[in-house]
């Protein structure tokens, strides 16, 4: 959004560019590219919720799962601080700190793809928020209250976070997607517990 505001180029020509074949060969060459936006969203959403997932919520029940696999998912990211440290990018302190960071945003995120995988009972979901997460990358807060226009920007922002919480919900209706997995796996082994599944 704050981009938008700063780009003298208006929607149209913005997606012209996005949606130029020139533009998306360049991206199928770009080996950081395919990393970030194609093989770390499907391994990591296959491992941590697909495969993780369904093994830990028998064992815990669904709520803890979707709350402890996060946390394997937000570790998985720790190898930054080494990359960090091996070329001294800033100092240890901050290291640990962006670590720290971003383990925090790491994990709710990952409880927020667990929630997508159990209410859809699909993988694409997940996978497709990933990669668009990997693409936006954290929201720039601060540089958003500096910013000129910083009240339409906020007020962008604020809606934006309401209209997520007041359709997260109805979006995610397991009425919508069928059969869920990991539902019918727990009604199996006899949980009971399946607030979400519903």
């Amino acid at each position: 959004m704050q981009l938008s505001m700063d780009c003298s180029c208006d929607l149209a020509d913005g997606l012209k560019v996005v949606l130029a074949p020139r533009s998306w060969a360049r991206c199928l060459t770009d080996m950081r590219w395919l990393r970030n936006q194609v093989i770390a969203p499907l391994t990591e959403e296959l491992v941590f919720r697909a495969c993780m997932l369904p093994m830990l919520a028998p064992c815990t029940g669904l709520g803890p799962a979707v709350f402890t696999c996060p946390l394997f998912f937000g570790v998985a990211h720790f190898h930054h601080i080494f990359e960090q440290l091996r070329f001294r990018q800033s100092s240890v302190g901050s290291i640990f700190l962006s670590a720290a960071f971003q383990f925090s945003y790491t994990a709710v995120f990952g409880a927020y793809t667990a929630f997508l995988f159990i209410r859809t009972g699909h993988l694409i979901g997940p996978v497709l928020c990933h990669s668009f997460c990997n693409y936006m990358g954290f929201p720039a807060v601060c540089a958003a209250l500096e910013h000129p226009q910083r009240r339409p920007l906020l007020a962008g922002y604020a809606l934006g976070v309401g209209l997520f919480l007041l359709l997260l919900q109805p979006l995610t209706d397991p009425k919508l997607y069928g059969s869920l997995p990991l539902c019918v796996l727990l009604e199996r082994a006899g949980d009971s517990e399946a607030p979400l599944c519903s």
